[in-house]
């Protein structure tokens, strides 16, 4: 859940039902499966965020931080809360039990307990709150090179049109025969030939990459639509929200395809659903500019 607080950039919570195992301080099997899907909304999360910098360490203090939550909390629930402010990334880990969580330091010869050692090491700082229900810990927002451009910024849509595409490499040929009727009647007085062509690139590398091969229930979209500046925006959807390597996509240093959509004129971005179960690679070309 997205919220918004004073002070706070940008803020997710969730909250877990605990499915205790019968022996005290293991995993049942429901929920052992939470680290790794709360990892996934973490990298989403970071990766919306602009900071897939953090994104290595904040997966394993995440991951040590709800594990121990899972393993020794005695509440029915977990509540983990992930938020940008005053210049840091912060996670907090609560396991809504009035009993405060013992912190030891293991012996070398213990075979778990060393967490919390890995939290010290990562963290910049980490401790328990006053009531002993909520464990946290913080990253500096340090300047660091980020792989997800800024969504480009347009002006507003004054036309649209929406197309629903085959999740097949079948796509690719839909899309260009759809977008170009589309164009045509949204008007837009660029070079039409070329931003078919982009839309072409983005759609392919949807289905190259977007796409799990024999999984049910995935959808593809585009959307074109024209700005009251004239600009046209392409927007192509997929339902996986990584894009670990867009830089290189778009430098042409791993494939050639988002590499020929800059060439030919667009600007390129993406950005995450808000649901984080999604992305969308936006092109966005200015009438007169995707012409070479």
């Amino acid at each position: 859940m997205l919220t918004r607080q004073e002070g706070i950039r940008t803020a997710i919570e969730v909250s877990i039902e605990r499915r205790p195992a019968p022996d005290a301080g293991s995993l049942s099997e429901r929920d052992a499966v939470w680290p790794q899907r709360l990892r996934r909304i973490a990298r989403a999360a970071l990766t919306y965020w602009g900071r897939p910098d953090l994104i290595d360490n904040a997966e394993l203090l995440l991951t040590e931080l709800v594990t121990n939550a899972l393993r020794h909390g005695h509440g029915r629930t977990i509540g983990l809360r992930m938020y940008l402010s005053g210049g840091r990334f912060r996670i907090e880990v609560q396991d809504a039990s009035p009993d405060r969580p013992e912190l030891r330091y293991a012996c070398p010869t213990d075979e778990s307990g060393r967490g919390l050692f890995l939290v010290d090491a990562l963290a910049e700082a980490w401790g328990v709150s006053d009531d002993g229900t909520t464990t946290w810990c913080t990253l500096p927002l340090t300047e660091g090179p980020s792989d997800m451009e800024p969504a480009a910024v347009t002006a507003p849509v004054l036309r649209e049109a929406l197309l629903h595409l085959p999740t097949n490499p079948s796509a690719v040929a839909a899309a260009r025969i759809s977008g170009r009727t589309r164009l045509t009647m949204l008007d837009w007085p660029g070079n039409v030939h070329a931003a078919i062509d982009v839309l072409g690139c983005l759609v392919d590398n949807a289905v190259k990459y977007g796409l799990t091969p024999g999984k049910t229930g995935q959808k593809l979209s585009a959307r074109l639509g024209v700005t009251e500046t004239h600009e046209l925006v392409i927007d192509v959807t997929d339902p996986n929200p990584n894009f670990p390597n867009f830089t290189d996509a778009t430098d042409g240093t791993l494939g050639r395809g988002l590499w020929k959509a800059r060439e030919l004129g667009s600007q390129l971005s993406w950005f995450v659903a808000p649901d984080f179960e999604g992305k969308t690679v936006r092109a966005v070309i200015k009438p007169g500019e995707a012409d070479r």
